[in-house]
């Protein structure tokens, strides 16, 4: 058998009818995502002009689906997946809707705080029921490269996503973003509803209540006492999320625009450059899949903290603007490719060591805890990039600086987690 022979069957084997459906959906309801995650933030700045404004309103979008990661986890061990992502999809499309309806009628921050809200609460939901699918479509020997297409989808429509939310809203407004993200998630969700997803119904013997309380006390359980290295490696990534990944999505909009006063489209370009980082971060993972270690993942946050210095020298005085954006670009493209790595890393591992009726529960509650300390740090980032805008270029090296510091302090941490999981 040769090579492309081979290949032919790896991707035969992966991409089963279901799979391939819930790729699909996957692309076109995030595409959606993206375009609209996109330009809300952005239309908000642009009326605005106020980075304080523009990091407490997406701080305050991020708290639900911190919240609602949780629930998700819980609700995608009790119900059918695939409905959970039907019924969300067509959800999202009717807060879209009402956008629309409501727009130019009331005050326009508290209600893109409203919808911004609403819109990550339901995609806070939304993805423990994706992640927790791929072991029951995927066969054990694949998941790594499953993982690593769905990781590819999800930066494909953030490279797709800006550009052509940038070129929209700078050309027509936020109108047509409306229409298109809204036909999206509708679309997606027609196609959903033809997907199979193994189920098995868990009986529920108290009420609602009391049963989410009772699973996500199991999920906890199991990382607490039964994954104690998982822990600390979750509470370390929340002080990494919270340092350099609020950093950067809240530095990157306001560099571009309001620092080198770019356009639109220069910051849907830039947006791009950093999907294309996650895309070919995917890729490597799926071509790597088996020399991709958790024990060497302290490189993967290095290169991260590496990354973020070197944005920062982009708004050191005198950089010309053309250099200083590119720089950005680059910059932003490299951090993606690596941390696309690192997600694919510590996804597969926990998917491989988590008993199959807590996977939803515990990834929700891995993603919930990597992700709480994020709003707090993009509120505190739109606050510092206003009152240190003569010197935006310390807050990058600040967070570079504490990036190499959690670094040193994850490597032997990751190492242990390989060796106890290598032996599990």
């Amino acid at each position: 058998m040769d090579a492309n022979q081979g290949k032919s069957q790896e991707a035969a084997k992966l991409f089963r009818r279901d799979f391939t459906m819930v790729v699909i959906g996957q692309v076109i309801s995030l595409f959606g995502n993206a375009v609209l995650r996109f330009a809300l933030p952005l239309y908000l700045l642009r009326e605005t002009n106020s980075s304080t404004l523009y990091g407490t309103v997406t701080a305050c979008a991020f708290v639900p689906m911190v919240i609602f990661y949780m629930l998700g986890g819980v609700i995608a061990d009790r119900v059918n997946k695939r409905n959970i992502m039907v019924a969300l999809d067509f959800s999202t499309a009717g807060v879209i809707i009402g956008f629309y309806l409501l727009h130019g009628m009331v005050p326009l921050v508290p209600l893109l705080m409203v919808v911004l809200m609403m819109l990550y609460g339901i995609a806070g939901a939304y993805q423990p029921s994706v992640q927790a699918s791929i072991p029951l479509l995927v066969d054990g020997e694949e998941l790594v490269r499953g993982n690593a297409v769905i990781n590819m989808v999800q930066t494909l429509s953030s490279l797709l996503g800006p550009i052509l939310g940038g070129v929209l809203f700078g050309a027509f407004g936020i109108v047509p973003i409306l229409f298109l993200s809204a036909g999206c998630f509708l679309a997606s969700a027609v196609l959903e509803i033809f997907i199979h997803i193994p189920h098995e119904k868990q009986e529920r013997s108290a009420g609602m209540l009391t049963v989410v309380r009772q699973d996500l006390s199991e999920s906890w359980q199991f990382i607490r006492f039964r994954q104690p290295e998982l822990l600390k490696g979750i509470v370390l990534i929340a002080f990494f999320n919270m340092i350099l990944s609020s950093a950067a999505s809240v530095g990157i909009p306001v560099m571009i625009v309001q620092f080198l006063g770019l356009s639109d489209a220069s910051l849907g370009l830039t947006e791009a450059m950093v999907g294309l980082g996650g895309l070919v971060g995917g890729g490597l993972s799926g071509i790597a899949a088996h020399k991709l270690r958790i024990g060497g993942s302290h490189w993967l946050l290095l290169g991260c903290a590496a990354c973020m210095a070197g944005a920062g020298i982009a708004m050191l005085p005198g950089i010309p603007v053309p250099a200083a954006y590119w720089l950005i670009n680059l910059m932003g493209f490299l951090t993606m490719v690596v941390s696309a790595m690192f997600n694919v890393s510590i996804l597969t591992m926990v998917q491989k060591i988590t008993p199959p009726q807590l996977l939803g529960k515990v990834m929700a509650t891995i993603m919930a805890v990597c992700s709480c300390a994020q709003p707090v740090g993009q509120a505190a980032y739109g606050v510092l990039f206003d009152v240190m805008a003569p010197v935006p270029w310390l807050l990058l090296f600040f967070a570079g600086g504490f990036g190499v510091l959690l670094t040193a302090v994850s490597k032997p941490l990751f190492q242990k987690m390989e060796l106890r999981w290598s032996e599990a």
